[in-house]
């Protein structure tokens, strides 16, 4: 086997990622693991752009349909899935009183900060903006998609969702939309929306298609409509690897029983 393996993957995959590289670094100690991280549409693009990498994993299995497949990637495995949350911690401003049945209004007070990540670099970010939107309809509000969008400024709007965490921790944010596991990992506080809205069960996926946004295509000056479906994570070996004998062991690693205790272990639901 060669001598180095390299890995593009989620934010939102740090935790895992890290903790299945060093399983592998057990049991392959002369490998070198190099990491690499960005929002998942960002990661995309930038195998589009020539960045060779051995394993890939994102955020969002639709990425590898729209963007990969096939010039890029051959075939992706699903291995997990998650939902979105309101996380916070206890020193953000309504912390003491927010529920699963007023955080629409405790957002809206003008002293209350929240933050999503960009939609264009990151499914976190258009998975939040369709939470709004389902919310709308869920809790009859009509208005809040636009309300929570518009309160939800440049300066707020951060390239992934890992570091939207960091920032409540600094005190940057009150609140930040964020997936369980990223809460999990950074030991924040959150609160759990109801499926009908979080993205997470595949039994309400018909109510979630009502939620559609739309991004940045696969080509300059294309736009592409992406709707509402349950959150799931993919993997798979890069067409252009160059260590494609090291990929595929680090592909069975995550999917095998033991890496499957190390996502739930991180917070995600394992397949």
């Amino acid at each position: 086997m060669s001598k180095v393996i390299n890995i593009l993957h989620a934010g939102a995959l740090r935790l895992p990622i890290a903790q299945c590289s060093k399983l592998f670094k057990k049991a392959n100690p002369s490998i070198e693991v190099i990491l690499e991280s960005y929002g998942s549409r960002a990661c995309a693009r930038s195998i589009r752009e020539g960045n060779q990498v051995d394993i890939i994993a994102l955020a969002d299995p639709l990425l590898f349909d729209e963007l990969l497949v096939p010039e890029y990637v051959d075939r992706y495995y699903i291995f997990a899935n998650d939902q979105i949350v309101l996380a916070y911690d206890e020193f953000s401003r309504g912390s003491d009183e927010i529920t699963e049945n007023n955080w629409t209004e405790i957002l809206s007070r003008p002293e209350v900060s929240f933050g999503r990540s960009d939609e264009n670099l990151d499914p976190c970010g258009y998975r939040t903006m369709m939470v709004w939107q389902l919310a709308e309809k869920y809790y009859q509000k009509p208005g809040l998609y636009r309300s929570l969008n518009n309160k939800c400024t440049e300066a707020m709007i951060y390239p992934k969702s890992y570091e939207l965490a960091s920032s409540v921790l600094e005190g940057n944010l009150d609140f930040a939309y964020i997936y369980l596991c990223v809460a999990k990992q950074f030991g924040l506080k959150h609160i759990s929306l109801p499926d009908q809205v979080n993205l997470s069960n595949p039994a309400h996926a018909a109510f979630y298609q009502n939620a559609k946004i739309e991004l940045q295509g696969k080509h300059p000056g294309e736009i592409t409509t992406v709707h509402g479906a349950p959150i799931e994570f993919a993997v798979a070996i890069s067409k252009n690897s160059e260590h494609p004998e090291n990929a595929k062991v680090f592909l069975e690693l995550i999917l095998s029983k033991r890496g499957q205790q190390v996502l739930e272990n991180c917070g995600l639901v394992p397949y």
